[in-house]
């Protein structure tokens, strides 16, 4: 190695510091409740059609307590994994829960921050921010965050992303 050289320093690899709202285990409960709202509602109305043959009755009573098993159990899971953090460096997300995703984007790689409200992150109010960087691997987002939080970091990450040196491709 050359004296003088720099070298770029590796960020840090290790979970990102906070977790995400506490109400983001609702969103996630009336998410998988809606979706099985939405399989299990055609199976009713065909079980009622054809005069419910006991197969029918059965796959409709499969999906119900599917969809009550998983409201019930995977929102806790979620909030225990799903963790963000923003640096001065960087902006770091865990997320997933049969595959978890560790992403890590450089400051200097931020091209847009936006903001997200859907129907149900609007009812409890919750909020996303979606960072997009010049990454093949698509935009870090995080979810989950109290609407006023999100607004601010979207605030902060906009200004820092002005002031940090850097391409952003």
């Amino acid at each position: 190695m050359q004296t003088g050289s720099t070298v770029p320093t590796a960020l840090p690899l290790r979970p990102p510091a906070h977790r995400v709202d506490p109400r983001a285990r609702s969103w996630w409960r009336l998410r998988g409740l809606g979706g099985t709202g939405i399989v299990a509602l055609p199976q009713l109305v065909v079980a009622l059609v054809l005069g419910g043959p006991g197969w029918l009755w059965g796959t409709l009573a499969a999906t119900v307590v599917a969809g009550l098993v998983y409201a019930a159990v995977v929102p806790g899971i979620l909030f225990r994994i799903h963790r963000w953090e923003v640096t001065d460096e960087a902006v770091y997300t865990l997320s997933g829960w049969l595959v978890r995703e560790w992403r890590i984007a450089p400051i200097s790689r931020v091209q847009t921050v936006d903001t997200e409200h859907g129907p149900l992150q609007q009812l409890l109010g919750l909020a996303s921010v979606t960072v997009t960087t010049a990454s093949a691997r698509g935009p870090v987002t995080i979810r989950g965050l109290a609407t006023a939080h999100a607004q601010e970091l979207a605030r902060q990450l906009t200004e820092t992303t002005q002031a940090t040196p850097g391409d952003a491709t």
